[in-house]
């Protein structure tokens, strides 16, 4: 398999993991980044634009300090306060008075700039400058005139002039200071548009400003008093619709900010390019994008490296493994960095070591287990050739008559091929086969003590079915026999009982025998040498050696589900033998 051949190769995984890794990381930074900066150039140019239209509040607010000054100046001079108490009085106004009020308003306009025309008024609305005989309600509407009374002397704003579309009005009641600020008539002002000429003055010094941002001056009924809009007649009409936050202008968007003037009811709009808003985003959105970009590159660049850094002492080692297959175990050479990778390497070597021994091992016990089995293959002649031989002397005694002594034969032909055969079958057996097993020893037993033994076996029909492990049974009779019966002046009897347990399912097997018994003293050294096992049993003088094995194996076999051999004896009374076995053996 190639380096590349499967998507489940180890290079594949690290390559691919890595890369995802690296671009989930680079993508939320570059995200998180791209959105706080954006945010921030974002406030940043919406500030700029706020500074810019306060500035050009501050700038008109400026302009109109100026002709207010200008205007209260002219309406406190002397000359109108006289001419205008005059008036009120009933008095005439003559000609050449008019004249020296002319001469006087254009001293004042000398110092003003802006000014186109200065217009005063009467009470009775009578003009008494310029020099010409014009009313007052023929010049302006009433209800301009009424917002001039409302003011009470403060200069009021009043926007374009209807004849003259490039001129500004502005009105203003002259007030009388010798009759306690009594009404005397009205001052009206003509000022040219280029006056309120703001995008100069807001910052001279920035000339990007002014090739980005549009800035206009607004009166309350949307008519453009001042701008530096490319179509002021277009951006009239918009103006009359009225704007959002956001407006589109010949295929271009513009954010529109809108400052009110207080004193005059006027508004400030500046449309600033969305363009040039975003044109820092836009910046910033390429620099992200190609430090992505880069950054994935040299990362691509180190991954793969890396990956071949870590893969290829496992491909060597995959090789390597492979050749076992073909008999070949051989150490590979550890030349790798990586504290992990070089631990492997030392592993598979110290593995080959112990396989190149095992295999030595399991050579020469395949060696040895030949010979064996050639050995088992003669040693089966024997027991066969045992058999043939007490199958004759059973003949023999039969055609000699010598019934009893042909029995005993029989006897030991079954015992041992109850103990040599089947020795590759299963260990378990039947309480059945153990009881006919104890009743032919038995028979040889008699044999020898002639009337000295007897025995009686009692098993119910359902307790012979209980399975039981083989020659667990025998030890027990043979105990009896030796330490009781044997040693028992007279005649002996053996009892062997199996009985349902108190226990539901399970058995209890008992051999007791009519001997001396043990006192206390010499069956507690018995129960000591149990505990030991078979090895302390052994070490006592040989005795007790059947016992301790069949103890070992009953807890081999069952566990925690017997209780072992259980052994009573009294002194004078015999003793009796018994262990506890479940019905059904578990797992079996």
């Amino acid at each position: 398999m190639g380096s590349w051949g499967s998507i489940n190769t180890l290079r594949n995984q690290i390559f691919i993991g890595f890369m995802f890794i690296m671009v989930m990381v680079l993508a939320s930074v570059g995200y998180y980044a791209y959105d706080q900066v954006s945010v921030l150039l974002k406030n940043n140019a919406e500030k700029h634009i706020q500074q810019t239209a306060v500035q050009a509040t501050g700038k008109l607010d400026v302009l109109l300090r100026g002709i207010d000054t200008f205007t209260a100046e002219i309406a406190t001079s002397a000359q109108v306060q006289r001419m205008l108490a005059n008036k009120i009085d009933g008095g005439e106004i003559s000609f050449a008075e008019r004249q020296l009020l002319q001469q006087e308003v254009r001293k004042e306009e000398a110092y003003a700039t802006g000014i186109r025309s200065i217009e005063i008024y009467s009470a009775d609305f009578e003009r008494l400058l310029p020099l010409t005989d014009v009313n007052l309600l023929s010049r302006v509407p009433i209800d301009w005139i009424t917002k001039v009374n409302d003011a009470r002397g403060d200069i009021v704003w009043l926007g374009l002039d209807e004849r003259f579309p490039d001129v500004v009005i502005a009105m203003r009641q002259v007030r009388l200071v010798d009759r306690s600020f009594s009404f005397g008539g009205y001052i009206m002002v003509h000022i040219e548009k280029s006056y309120f000429g703001l995008t100069e003055a807001v910052n001279p010094a920035s000339a990007a400003i002014s090739n980005r941002e549009s800035m206009g001056l607004i009166d309350g009924e949307g008519r453009i008093i001042a701008s530096d809009f490319a179509d002021e007649a277009f951006m009239a009409s918009r103006l009359q619709e009225g704007m959002g936050e956001t407006a589109s202008l010949d295929g271009e968007d513009y954010f529109v900010v809108k400052k009110r003037s207080e004193k005059t009811g006027w508004n400030i709009v500046i449309l600033t390019p969305v363009s040039y808003v975003m044109e820092g985003i836009t910046v910033l959105r390429t620099a992200i994008i190609v430090s992505v970009v880069v950054g994935g590159v040299l990362f691509l660049i180190l991954t793969f490296i890396l990956s071949t850094m870590i893969t290829r002492p496992i491909l060597n080692l995959i090789k390597a493994m492979r050749n076992a297959r073909f008999g070949t175990l051989k150490p590979i050479p550890v030349t790798s960095a990586t504290m992990e990778i070089d631990e492997l390497g030392n592993t598979y070597n110290q593995m080959v070591a112990s396989l190149n021994e095992m295999i030595e091992v399991v050579y020469q016990k395949e060696i040895i287990q030949s010979r064996t089995e050639l050995k088992a293959l003669q040693a089966q002649i024997n027991p066969h050739f045992l058999f043939n031989t007490l199958e004759a002397f059973y003949w023999a005694l039969d055609e000699k008559g010598d019934e009893e002594l042909a029995q005993v034969v029989v006897a030991m032909s079954g015992l041992f091929r109850y103990v040599i055969s089947r020795a590759d079958e299963d260990e378990w057996v039947t309480v059945s086969d153990e009881l006919d097993h104890a009743e032919r020893y038995l028979k040889i037993m008699k044999m020898r003590m002639m009337d000295r033994l007897s025995w009686r076996i009692e098993a119910d029909e359902a307790s012979r079915r209980t399975p039981i492990p083989k020659l667990l049974v025998q030890p027990l009779v043979e105990n009896a026999i030796l330490h009781g019966v044997e040693q028992r002046v007279g005649h002996g009897t053996i009892a062997l009982k199996v009985m349902p347990c108190e226990r539901p399912g399970y058995t209890r097997i008992e051999v007791s025998d009519d001997g001396p018994g043990m006192d206390e003293d010499k069956l507690r050294s018995l129960l000591a040498n149990l505990e030991l096992g078979y090895a302390g049993a052994a070490e006592a003088k040989g005795t007790g050696v059947g016992l301790a094995n069949v103890e070992r194996r009953l807890r081999l076999y069952y566990e925690d589900e017997t209780d072992g051999l259980e052994i009573r004896s009294e002194e004078g009374r015999g003793t009796t033998m018994a262990f506890r076995i479940p019905n059904e053996l578990k797992g079996r």
